[in-house]
């Protein structure tokens, strides 16, 4: 056995590290189910969905925050420090791009989400998802074959999310004769897309772990 292996086995895992990135996943998710509710609600009401989505970033920036002072005091932990800073990194940007996709859609004064920024949007919430199944198994590395499904189920996932969006940004071009509502919407669909990224960048944080504690 590995010396870091029986330090692992000696020393406290520290299993808040585990509760701390639930946390955050769960609130990722409710900030992609909202983000769905604006979508399906008229303009009128955006206000305060976007608030709401607002409120749920902060909550995710504390979350970051403490499991980043956590690591930073802690002697041992569950997986490599890196890569604990790194995933909390990684669940916080999609919070933030999901953050910036609604607040673009209120400031930029769009009228409604066209169907593929909806498509877009529920591909995004499917990944997440995934994303919140696969630190769920972190507690239970013993599993490979399942978390190595869920990382290949968020890779098609990106894969999907980029076609919608070369899809998306073809149509505006087609058959959207104002340059302005083109950029607008355009920067919409770029903070979606980048948030469906993250979310396969996350799972490559997940399959490091994995490989390391294999």
């Amino acid at each position: 056995m590995r010396l870091d292996r029986i330090l692992q086995a000696l020393l406290p895992h520290h299993d808040h590290f585990f509760d701390m990135f639930e946390e955050a996943a769960r609130n990722i998710i409710r900030a992609a189910d909202e983000l769905l509710v604006l979508a399906a609600t008229p303009r009128e009401q955006w206000q305060q969905v976007v608030e709401r989505i607002k409120d749920i970033e902060h909550e995710g920036d504390a979350i970051a925050h403490k499991i980043f002072t956590e690591v930073s005091g802690t002697f041992v932990t569950p997986f490599d420090p890196e890569d604990i800073h790194v995933l909390a990194t990684a669940l916080d940007d999609i919070l933030d791009n999901i953050d910036g996709s609604a607040r673009r859609l209120l400031l930029y004064k769009i009228d409604a989400c066209p169907p593929e920024m909806v498509r877009l949007m529920q591909t995004l919430r499917t990944s997440v998802e995934e994303v919140q199944n696969g630190v769920k198994l972190l507690r239970k590395l013993s599993k490979p074959e399942e978390m190595r499904r869920i990382i290949q189920r968020i890779s098609i996932l990106e894969d999907e999310a980029d076609e919608i969006f070369a899809r998306a940004v073809a149509n505006l071009f087609e058959r959207k004769a104002d340059p302005v509502e083109i950029i607008k919407l355009k920067e919409v669909y770029v903070a979606l897309e980048t948030a469906t990224d993250v979310c396969d960048d996350a799972a490559d944080v997940l399959e490091a772990i994995l490989i390391k504690h294999a």
